[in-house]
């Protein structure tokens, strides 16, 4: 099998490209490669290469997807190639010039959405109902504009390619100009009995329920695209995408980094001499056990494998670093102090300072000052 040939090649930029360094390069190829402009043989292969290059590293989180993990089997185009990039009329949107006949609507627009959701929920996943108010298709006229099927006919001017061609003669021999149609504005018809409740726009707003899978491992800021979840497009044109911004909130005990969690947890000083086992909380698996090591200080970080969050794209979950910081009692019976003297004196270390120890000290000091 041949070798996928990397998207940063396909458009001739390095990986460090500003986007619109990559604009430019995608606007230079796809003059060349544009199938209605060049009809040798594998131009229309190259160009659908060139297109999904650019869909790619034109997209902020696709590309730092590809740039960590590269192609991976999924289809990049999803659907119909222009559509499912949105180009429609790819000269248009980019040269203005219309080179793709046919009537055209306006394609919805896109909207965001930013949602909360709590670190537990990142890591198990979670559906959430969120209500999004955008234009939707009108349900009287079915998104067509028209009250009635006879109220709309094709615009007589572009005879409902929704495009007019202009030819003018130069010195280098006559050039053909298609633009979209000044009278219907590229829809291809007009309407001349316009639907009551959109008043000929064929669409209204409205605010709709909708359910948001947000996938276990989720990070913080990730976007997560729902098809044609965004605003209905004109007069039955395609709907826009509807993208939902991913925020979770800080947690009051774990820190997270990428699939790792960090947290710092109590141990008793006997623990900590003699060694143990302690219960530490995780974030989704309930108490965990965790041995310490006799001898063991504070600052010392322990780690419990599989108890962090699962990878997004592969279910592994990462590690849960547990900082241990030693507790020293506040109160001690007696009992307690005359034990923990006791423990000393069988290591030689002095628990009580001699008496004159503080006045010594002081001498000490002053001999240095004095010096």
């Amino acid at each position: 099998m041949a070798e996928e040939q990397d998207y940063y090649e396909i458009l001739g930029v390095g990986r460090h490209a500003s986007q619109e360094e990559i604009k430019r390069a995608f606007r230079r190829l796809a003059r060349r490669y544009h199938p209605d402009v060049n009809a040798e043989p594998g131009a229309e292969a190259r160009f659908k290469e060139i297109a999904e290059a650019y869909a790619v590293l034109s997209d902020a989180e696709r590309r730092a997807e590809y740039d960590r993990y590269g192609r991976t089997g999924r289809p990049v185009i999803t659907s119909d190639l222009w559509e499912d990039l949105g180009f429609g009329g790819l000269f248009d949107a980019f040269f203005g010039t219309g080179a793709a006949g046919g009537p055209r609507s306006a394609r919805g627009a896109d909207l965001r959405y930013d949602l909360e959701v709590e670190l537990a929920e990142a890591a198990t996943g979670v559906d959430r109902e969120v209500e999004v108010e955008r234009l939707r298709a009108c349900r009287a006229c079915e998104g067509t504009g028209s009250r009635s099927k006879s109220g709309e006919r094709a615009c007589p001017t572009c005879g409902g390619t929704g495009q007019v061609r202009q030819t003018t003669s130069t010195p280098f021999g006559r050039l053909s100009t298609v633009t979209t149609c000044p009278h219907c504005a590229g829809v291809g018809r007009l309407i001349s009995d316009p639907c009551r409740e959109c008043r000929g726009s064929g669409r209204r707003a409205a605010a709709e329920e909708l359910t948001v899978s947000i996938p276990a491992g989720v990070e913080d800021g990730a976007t997560l695209r729902l098809n044609a979840e965004g605003e209905a497009g004109e007069r039955g044109a395609p709907a826009g995408d509807l993208y939902v911004v991913v925020h979770v909130r800080p947690h009051e005990f774990f820190r997270r980094r990428g699939r790792d969690l960090r947290c710092e947890v109590p141990i008793a000083f006997v623990t900590a001499a003699l060694g143990g086992i302690v219960q530490v909380p995780t974030l989704a698996d309930g108490p965990a056990e965790l041995a310490i090591s006799p001898g063991t200080q504070t600052g010392e970080t322990l780690q419990l494998h599989g108890h962090g969050l699962p990878d997004a794209r592969t279910g592994v979950r990462g590690s849960l670093y547990v900082r241990v910081r030693v507790v020293t009692p506040a109160r001690l019976t007696p009992r307690q102090q005359e034990l923990l003297r006791e423990f000393a004196r069988e290591g030689g270390d002095e628990v009580d300072l001699p008496k004159g120890w503080f006045a010594r000290l002081r001498e000490a000091l002053r001999g240095e000052e004095e010096g």
